[in-house]
């Protein structure tokens, strides 16, 4: 069993980029889901879906730049064993403002960007640049 499945989805897509992988399928959550359209939104990845099967899962697919992965990193921030929160004036900007911090709101996930305007803070989920 895992004991952080969020830190499991971001070691899988940066596994599969670092491997020239096209997508790659993993086990489907409501979180999962919403970060991977946050990810679509922001232009890191080209698509996402969901499976339908005895075990729902989610599907991913990468994004390249001729051989070069779009994703260079990614870095989960706040832990299960230490959740890091901040309020909006706070909120960290990655690779100075090249990257995206994804925030986990009260209004749901968000970028940085988006969170700093709705001038809300909450949970630093990860880091992709």
């Amino acid at each position: 069993m895992f004991t952080d499945p969020i830190a499991d989805m971001l070691t899988r897509i940066r596994n599969a980029s670092a491997a020239k992988k096209s997508e790659l399928v993993l086990p489907y959550s409501k979180f999962k889901a919403n970060l991977a359209d946050l990810l679509l939104k922001e232009g890191f990845i080209s698509g996402c879906g969901e499976l339908a099967g005895e075990h729902k899962m989610l599907r991913i697919s990468l994004k390249y730049s001729g051989q070069e992965a779009i994703i260079s990193g990614i870095k989960r921030i706040s832990k299960p064993g230490q959740r890091i929160y901040l309020p909006a004036d706070k909120l960290p900007r990655t690779n100075s403002g090249f990257g995206v911090t994804v925030i986990s709101t009260s209004k749901g996930l968000m970028t940085d960007k988006e969170a700093r305007k709705a001038k809300v803070g909450g949970e630093i989920v990860c880091q992709v640049w």
